[in-house]
C-alpha cells in the first residue's frame, strides 16, 4: 500500500513547498527589487506620515480638496473592509434619492460650475473605492478648489493636467485623475509657498 501512496505524498509535499513557499517568495523578492512602491501597496506619505494608498479612494470633503466619486462601501462609504457597490438598479428609489442628494450637494459646493455634471461625480464605482475621477469631474471642481486655496484657476488646472493619467497601454480604459495624488500636490504647493 505504501508503495502506491508514497509517490503521490512526495509529489504533494514537493508541489506544496515549490508552489506554496518558493514561488511566492521568489515573486515577492523580484517585486520588492523591481517595483517596491507598488509591491508595498502604493502607499503615499506626507511629511513622514502615512496618508493612504493611491489605489483606494478616500473621502475628501473640505472645499480646498478635490472630492472623489461617491462610495457605497460600508455604512459611511470608503470602508475598505466593506468594498462593494450598492447594487441598486436604475429604477430603485433609494438610488434616485441618493443621486438627487449628490446633485444638490455638488451644486451647493460648486456654485460657479454651471455645466452638465459628469456621471462619475454622482454614481459609485463597483468597488466603492475607486481612487480616480474623470478629467471632466476634476474640471468641474477646479473653481471651488482654486477659490478655497487662493490660487489662480490656471495653476489648479495645470496640476490637474499634470496628474491626469492616460489609458493603460494607450488604449485600455479612459483618462483619469488620481484624487489623492492631486490633493497631495495641492498641499505641497501650499507648503512651498513663501
Amino acid at each position: 500500500m505504501w508503495k502506491e501512496i508514497l509517490p503521490g505524498l512526495r509529489m504533494k509535499i514537493f508541489s506544496t513547498i515549490l508552489l506554496g513557499v518558493v514561488y511566492p517568495l521568489a515573486v515577492t523578492g523580484v517585486c520588492q527589487m523591481m517595483f517596491p512602491h507598488q509591491a508595498n501597496g502604493s502607499l503615499s506619505k506626507s511629511r513622514g506620515r502615512l496618508i493612504g494608498s493611491e489605489l483606494l479612494g478616500q473621502n475628501f470633503t473640505r472645499p480646498e480638496y478635490f472630492h472623489p466619486r461617491p462610495s457605497a462601501a460600508g455604512k459611511d462609504g470608503f470602508d475598505a473592509t466593506a468594498s462593494g457597490g450598492s447594487n441598486f438598479g436604475p429604477t430603485n428609489q433609494k438610488l434616485v434619492e441618493r443621486i438627487r442628494a449628490s446633485i444638490e450637494k455638488f451644486r451647493k459646493e460648486n456654485p460657479d460650475y454651471t455645466g452638465p455634471l459628469p456621471a462619475d461625480l454622482l454614481t459609485t464605482s463597483a468597488s466603492g473605492l475607486d481612487p480616480h475621477i474623470s478629467p471632466e469631474s476634476a474640471a468641474a471642481q477646479v473653481a471651488r478648489v482654486a477659490k478655497a486655496r487662493g490660487f489662480e484657476r490656471a495653476h489648479v488646472e495645470r496640476l490637474v493636467a499634470q496628474f491626469t493619467e492616460g489609458p493603460d497601454l494607450g488604449f485600455i480604459g479612459e483618462a483619469r485623475v488620481n484624487v489623492l495624488k492631486v490633493n497631495l500636490a495641492l498641499d505641497a504647493t501650499v507648503a512651498s509657498r513663501p
